[in-house]
């Protein structure tokens, strides 16, 4: 099977020199308006051109508001404080992601706990996520929910939306609800994707997205929050150095972080923007045509949940174990055609081996298994060839 793939993807894209996994097209106005940028002087954190992404993303995903912000951990890390995160306390989340979700709940000092995805969304499990809150955690007198050992409190859960399929988020917001914590969406990968027709990010207190280089559309580095007003205005403070508003004074009433977008990734952002869905149906059709090459292999191709619609940001095969899933690997990528393993799990890393976490059966089945593809989008004028 591995040599039908490397020879479908050589013929998709075209060419017979290294395949990167996702990498960045710029088929519109993007020269245009960075260069508007650099002509108007205004290339730092204040400018039209964030106004203009942070308004144009808001009006996109539905959220009342959006904050642009230098990258999408930064924007993690100011969602995850607005929900209240401190020092000493545990935030849920799941073990299959991308270090930075992670890192996001470190910078609060706090400490991820870690709780088992479910296999046919990749996301945080609310089955397992019950399950360890029964065994684990009680509703204090206050209703703060804390874990029986120890007391400390349970301030949020943040599900990750991996490589753009989105996570139960019915029965994430329905936990989380009773147990009195603060969903924190993880949406940086999946831009574009929707779950029952609302946009991934807008579901609970707060989400994140990101916009870096390998993203499905990109700014360059950055990333954004999306937030109601109220939370919204507190985010825009605290990413701009705790400012007070003053013509000519220097006034910061708390500590701040310098989070702001530049003008110029916004500026390329913008126009990105605009061939957002083009980018969308692109990358669906790639899907599509994964889906004919793998049926009836020994690969198992992952599709978007019931009831959603994907943005399919990274195309991904689950093979049959991890000696299949290595030769994959080497296959592949001996021939130029790059594939990657999906993320080593977080409890494995040394920084948080030590996390508190619940059984990961599922998080260890996938992590042994799962192989990301090339899923770049094509030129916007090009057409991908049959299979």
């Amino acid at each position: 099977m591995s040599k039908h793939l490397i020879q479908f993807v050589r013929d998709y894209f075209g060419t017979n020199e290294f395949i990167p996994l996702h990498a960045p097209i710029f088929p519109g106005r993007e020269k245009d308006y960075v260069l508007d940028t650099i002509e108007s002087t205004f290339v730092s954190s204040v400018g039209a051109y964030v106004d203009r992404f942070e308004k144009d993303i808001g009006s996109y995903t539905g959220s009342p508001r959006a904050i642009a912000t230098v990258n999408g951990t930064a924007a993690l890390h100011v969602a995850l404080k607005l929900v209240g995160v401190e020092v000493g306390d545990l935030v849920i989340t799941q073990p299959l992601t991308f270090v930075a979700t992670c890192n996001a709940v470190a910078y609060c000092g706090a400490e991820p706990v870690f709780v088992d995805v479910d296999r046919d969304t990749l996301g945080l499990s609310p089955a397992a996520m019950e399950q360890w809150l029964i065994e684990n955690a009680e509703l204090d007198a206050k209703g703060v929910c804390r874990t029986k050992l120890d007391g400390k409190a349970i301030r949020a859960c943040v599900p990750m939306h991996t490589f753009g399929h989105p996570a139960n988020l019915d029965g994430l917001c329905q936990v989380s609800r009773r147990w009195n914590i603060h969903l924190v969406e993880d949406a940086a990968e999946s831009l574009g994707s929707f779950y029952k027709g609302q946009h991934t990010g807008t579901f609970g207190s707060l989400g994140t997205l990101s916009f870096n280089g390998n993203k499905i559309m990109t700014t360059g580095g950055g990333g954004m929050i999306l937030a109601g007003e109220v939370l919204a205005d507190r985010a825009k403070h605290l990413t701009t150095t705790a400012k007070k508003p003053h013509t000519y004074e220097y006034i910061h009433d708390e500590v701040g972080y310098n989070y702001r977008m530049p003008n110029l990734n916004a500026a390329l952002g913008c126009a990105q923007l605009e061939h957002l869905e083009q980018f969308i149906a692109a990358k669906r059709a790639l899907a599509a045509s994964y889906v004919e090459l793998f049926s009836g292999t020994d690969l198992q191709f992952v599709t978007e949940p019931d009831d959603c619609r994907s943005n399919y940001w990274l195309n991904a095969v689950i093979c049959e174990d991890k000696s299949h899933r290595d030769r994959l690997l080497k296959t592949t990528n001996d021939a130029d055609v790059m594939t990657r393993p999906i993320w080593a799990l977080m409890n494995h890393l040394t920084m948080y081996q030590n996390c508190r976490r619940g059984n990961l059966v599922n998080s260890e089945w996938l992590e042994a298994r799962v192989v990301n593809l090339p899923s770049s989008v094509l030129s916007l004028t090009s057409s991908a060839p049959k299979i």
